[in-house]
């Protein structure tokens, strides 16, 4: 998996309920042809960073097909998380 593109911005939270900062990622990216998340369409994967005083998490993601916007049901694997987990916190940084 390959990160080609992305945007983000900071969630508002009017409730102050939250703690901290949320941010909210769409990463385009690009997986083989052979891999079992590829689509025709293209690939995005929504990721939303908790930024706290501990330090940023991975609070929520999933992948849509950017073709017919829906949602995949796939996870990341640990190694993966942890690339993205890291790719976000320097684009915040």
């Amino acid at each position: 998996m390959q990160i080609t593109d992305y945007v983000f911005h900071k969630i508002n939270d009017p409730t102050g309920i939250m703690v901290g900062d949320r941010y909210e990622f769409l990463l385009n990216v690009e997986v083989d042809e052979d891999d079992e998340l590829y689509t025709e369409g293209g690939l995005e994967l929504r990721v939303i960073i908790a930024a706290e005083e501990t330090g940023a998490r991975i609070a929520h993601y999933n992948f849509i097909d950017k073709q017919t916007r829906g949602a995949l049901e796939f996870g990341l694997e640990d190694e993966e998380e942890e690339e993205i987990l890291a790719y976000c916190s320097e684009k915040l940084a």
